[in-house]
Formats: C-alpha cells, sequence, structure tokens
C-alpha cells in the first residue's frame, strides 16, 4: 500500500515537491490538497509570503491531464490552454483543497475547471465561495497516439477509481 506522498511522487514530480497530496483520482474528478509551506511560496511583503500564483497554475494543469488522459481512455494529451484567475491569497500554514471536474468532453478535446480553495486542514468539507483563491480552465487535445514506451498510463491506474 502506498502512502499519500509517494501516489503523488509516482504521478507529478513538481507537485510532490511542493507537498500536493492527491485524494480522487477518476475520469469525473480529480483533487488533492497542499499546505503552504516556505517553499511554495512567493514573498511580496515582509509580513507575509503567500502562495505562488505559478504553483497554482501547475496544480490546475496537472490536475486536468490527469483527469483528461483517464477520460480519453489513456490515449496521450497534451495542454493547449490555460486561464487562470486568482481571487484571494494563501499565506503560509492554510490548507489548500483543489478539484478539477471535466466542463466539455468530446472526442479530441476537453475542457477542466479547476478550483482552488482554502479549506480547515482536517474538513474538506468546510468550504465557502469566500474561500477561493483561484479558479482555472484548461483545455486539452486528446486521443493522440501512445509511444510504445510510454508508462504514464500504468502508473495512473495503480491509484485511480476507474
Amino acid at each position: 500500500m502506498s502512502t499519500p506522498g509517494s501516489k503523488t511522487a509516482a504521478l507529478d514530480a513538481p507537485l510532490h515537491i511542493f507537498g500536493f497530496e492527491f485524494e480522487d483520482l477518476s475520469p469525473r474528478k480529480v483533487s488533492g490538497r497542499l499546505r503552504v509551506t516556505p517553499i511554495c511560496c512567493q514573498s511580496w511583503s515582509a509580513e507575509e509570503e503567500v502562495l505562488h500564483g505559478g504553483v497554482s497554475a501547475v496544480i490546475a494543469e496537472a490536475l486536468a491531464s490527469i483527469g483528461a488522459h483517464m477520460a480519453c481512455g489513456f490515449d496521450r494529451i497534451a495542454g493547449v490552454q490555460l486561464s487562470i484567475n486568482h481571487f484571494a491569497h494563501a499565506v503560509v500554514g492554510d490548507v489548500v483543497f483543489a478539484e478539477a471536474v471535466p466542463q466539455y468532453i468530446v472526442k479530441t478535446l476537453q475542457v477542466w475547471e479547476v478550483k482552488i480553495r482554502k479549506v480547515e486542514p482536517s474538513d474538506r468539507q468546510k468550504q465557502t465561495d469566500d474561500e477561493v483563491v483561484a479558479i482555472s480552465r484548461v483545455a486539452v487535445l486528446t486521443n493522440m497516439s501512445v509511444p510504445e514506451n510510454a508508462t504514464a498510463a500504468r502508473t495512473l491506474k495503480q491509484f485511480a477509481k476507474l
């Protein structure tokens, strides 16, 4: 049995470096959480460090890509567009919960929405719209041929709820 950190390490090395932990992995929803630490922050003032917007974008791209990969039957995918709006900041010690859900799926294109919210550390259900940190849309090209030496699908199938 794997630990949450090893799941993230196996699926997405950059998210693992930041401390992200996957929770749900399915073709209809990919989610996880991150405790904000100095390694994922940018410092705009001497008083506090805030979650770097680029880290939010990495989370959005990764979750949408993993979901799209599963939703198209594990064919090769490629992100073609990412937009992200930031509404609030998260500071060191905050926990953010990210959830990606498909908005549009056709044979060769998918669009996923990713919401990142501040949550209570032990309760992902305690969320309100006032706690939204960022919302992203990610467009993904799908159903491309898979190289013979590809291993991503095999690793993802170990952890996914299909």
